[in-house]
């Protein structure tokens, strides 16, 4: 892999794509086409190329886009100007923001009645008083929770993901206006497993995923049933997903009041009262359900759920990693550290004397964990439509093969009403979206009655979507997808928010826009140019600049230069527009006052330095900062990351100049091809008074030499 050195800055603003609301034939107001359309006639404009590292979005009636990073940051969209704004950098809110492993930022919806109320709901890791690591210890990461201990060791580290909602002010959310809903127990300062996606059915209810927060490392990809009594309990799935008196593990049900507490619907997986168990249960037995949603018109949740990282079955421990896909039509309990399906039971193993005994029963199984607080006897597995693994699937051979990232899409639901000119055909009306994160897949599912999966097909075949990490149809009827990149806990050079058009007739403009400098000391020069931009119907095309985002025009040349006396953070806009009156605007932001740091890590052993690299090897590092502040290494953050193929697994994070991790493999990636040892250097400087904070970032890579 090759190394990177990324340079960002809070409230980027990048791409923007604006399309009209055109009158439609009578014919593209039809019923649904009989014959997929032709792949040619979809198309992505890019919206922000800098979206940080992405997580999820929220489309708002009138087409604004919310995005979130899980450092923080709240970005909206704004298709009129194509300007990405800076709604709210959680890190500097009341609560805070705590990251480690994954947490930070998850989800984000609004709410079903957000015209009238403008209330916007995030998933996220407030900061409360958990340890952190001490740059002056290098030698000692207190950010870590031990691994074994004793019941005090462990509860420094008790924490919580948070559901709350606040008010969105113009592009601005309002602290002050938190209403704090719900709290879901997090065991922090170990991985996995915290990520939780918001949506609404048509009834005002908030369904909310959330993982089984459980350490996968040490169970050889198996099912992490590890209950010694020294033993942390984050090794332990039955403490959460297979446990009905906690939160984790689970798909929720609430319904929020208007002070913001929340009462419980009826029908849920449990009813109120019920000893040992929580009422907000509607859906158990789930590893990580990072992804689903709601359908709009049956009120049924389409549910993605990770799997774990075993490349084959074992008889001592169970079967081999499988993702699943699943319709969400009642409650139900889905297997989650017991079983896959009804047919495929993981072996209730002993950690401590390493044996099996023996494999669960799905019709019936039993949770005798010393960590579990609620049932002993659960409620019996039921199976997910769609369960594939690494390699071909002879059910679902259109599934090809790699990776495991299943991910829940939405379900079009097409309108005749609908005049947007790039709202989806007729064709795909009801069809729920299937994407697939590690093999960057757009899949569309075609269902029967009894919600049995009869098709499954390209929904994009001529557009790739590169790591796919939420998607979301917007009021227009276009799709709006977040796209991750490929790497590792960074914000990588792929990442974007875009939007897939289907067209009719013309297409928009794309254009592209670059600077010589972005930032630095005033007087700053800036030479433009719009080099790239393209109309793919040879439309003779207008240019218009705006320097300075007060939304007049300062320039209508191609590659305008511009000089910049004054501090501040500019938006370089330029809006380019076809003979049609199509448009799309493209950004380049300018820092002047401030010069970005330019880091570089250095490791040992180093890439191609001589020093072979092997798996429980202690690496240490050195990062050197350069820039035009004072160098503060208590802003340095190096994380530890377990590179698998195109995705990874962050194992630990330090903060300093130096520093060292020991590195291991855990049993579940044992043997596996493209395994990398990644370490990522983050230095975030502390900007003059008025101007964003810059950051510089380095990457590299060790691979095994055994």
């Amino acid at each position: 892999m090759r190394n990177r050195r990324i340079v960002t800055f809070v409230g980027a603003a990048t791409l923007a794509g604006a399309v009209g609301l055109l009158p439609l034939s009578p014919a593209q107001a039809a019923r649904p086409d009989p014959a997929p359309p032709p792949a040619s006639d979809f198309q992505k404009v890019t919206l922000n190329d800098r979206p940080g590292e992405p997580m999820a979005l929220a489309v708002l009636p009138d087409r604004r886009v919310l995005h979130t990073a899980r450092t923080g940051e709240v970005r909206i969209h704004d298709p009129r100007s194509g300007v990405n704004f800076l709604a709210a950098d959680l890190k500097k809110s009341p609560a805070g923001l705590y990251q480690h492993d994954e947490e930070g930022v998850q989800g984000i919806a609004i709410d079903p009645d957000f015209r009238k109320n403008h209330w916007v709901y995030l998933y996220y890791s407030p900061r409360l008083n958990t340890p952190v690591d001490d740059p002056d210890t290098p030698g000692v990461n207190e950010g870590d929770a031990p691994e074994f201990g004793s019941p005090e060791d462990f509860a420094k580290y008790k924490g919580v993901t948070r559901l709350s909602r606040f008010k969105l002010k113009g592009n601005t959310l309002d602290f002050n206006s938190e209403q704090k809903i719900l709290d879901v127990p997090a065991d922090r300062g170990i991985c996995c497993h915290v990520g939780g996606k918001i949506d609404f059915d048509g009834k005002g209810n908030l369904f909310l995923s959330t993982g089984d927060d459980t350490n996968p490392f040490a169970s050889d990809g198996y099912a992490p049933l590890d209950d010694r009594p020294d033993r942390n309990p984050a090794y332990d799935a039955r403490r959460t997903s297979g446990n009905t008196n906690d939160l984790r593990g689970k798909i929720l049900r609430i319904k929020v009041k208007p002070d913001g507490s929340y009462t419980v619907p009826r029908g849920n997986l449990f009813a109120p009262g019920t000893p040992k168990t929580r009422p907000e249960i509607y859906a158990m037995g789930l590893r990580n359900p990072f992804r689903f949603a709601v359908d709009d018109k049956t009120g049924e949740l389409y549910v993605a759920d990770y799997s774990p990282d075993a490349g084959k079955p074992d008889p001592d421990r169970g079967p081999a990693g499988h993702g699943r896909w699943m319709v969400v039509d009642r409650p139900a309990n889905y297997g989650w550290p017991f079983c896959v399906t009804q047919d495929m039971p993981y072996q209730d193993y002993d950690f401590a004397a390493q044996k099996s005994g023996g494999a669960f029963d799905c019709k019936a199984p039993v949770n005798d964990s010393r960590h579990n607080t609620g049932l002993g006897k659960l409620p019996p597995v039921k199976d997910a439509q769609i369960v594939y693994g690494y390699g071909a699937s002879k059910e679902f051979p259109e599934l090809g093969t790699g990776g495991i990232g299943p991910m829940g899409g939405p379900a079009y639901r097409y309108d005749k009403h609908n005049r947007a000119v790039n709202r989806w055909p007729a064709y795909f009306d009801g069809k729920p979206l299937f994407y697939e994160w590690t093999r960057d897949q757009m899949k569309a599912i075609t269902l029967g009655k009894r919600n049995e999966v009869r098709k499954i097909e390209d929904a994009i075949p001529s557009i790739t979507t590169d790591g796919p990490i939420d998607a979301e149809f917007g009021p227009d009827g276009a799709l709006y997808v977040l796209e991750y990149g490929t790497g590792y806990f960074a914000e990588l050079p792929e990442a974007q928010l875009a939007r897939i058009d289907f067209t009719r007739g013309n297409r928009t403009p794309e254009p592209k826009v670059s600077a010589d400098v972005v930032n630095g000391h005033s007087p700053l020069t800036v030479k433009f140019s719009s080099a790239g931009t393209k109309d793919a119907d040879g439309d003779a095309l207008s240019y218009a600049w705006d320097f300075d985002a007060d939304g007049r025009v300062d320039s209508r040349e191609a590659d305008p230069e511009h000089t910049y006396t004054e501090n501040g953070v500019y938006e370089a806009t330029l809006k380019v527009t076809d003979r049609t009156g199509r448009s799309a605007s493209a950004s380049v932001p300018v820092v002047v006052g401030n010069r970005a740091p330019v880091v570089r890590l250095v490791t040992d052993p180093a890439p191609d330095g001589g020093t072979p690299f092997h798996w429980g090897d202690t690496v240490s590092w050195e990062v050197a900062v350069t820039d035009d502040q004072p160098v503060d290494c208590s802003r340095v953050t190096v994380t530890f990351i377990l590179g698998h193929d195109t995705h990874g697994h962050p194992l630990s994070s330090s903060n300093g100049c130096s520093g060292s991790f020991k590195t291991f493999v855990d049993g579940g990636h044992a043997g596996a091809d493209n395994l990398k040892a990644v370490f990522n250097a983050t230095y975030q400087d502390t900007p003059p008074e008025g101007l964003p904070s810059l950051s510089g970032s380095d990457e590299v890579a060790l691979i095994p030499a055994d």
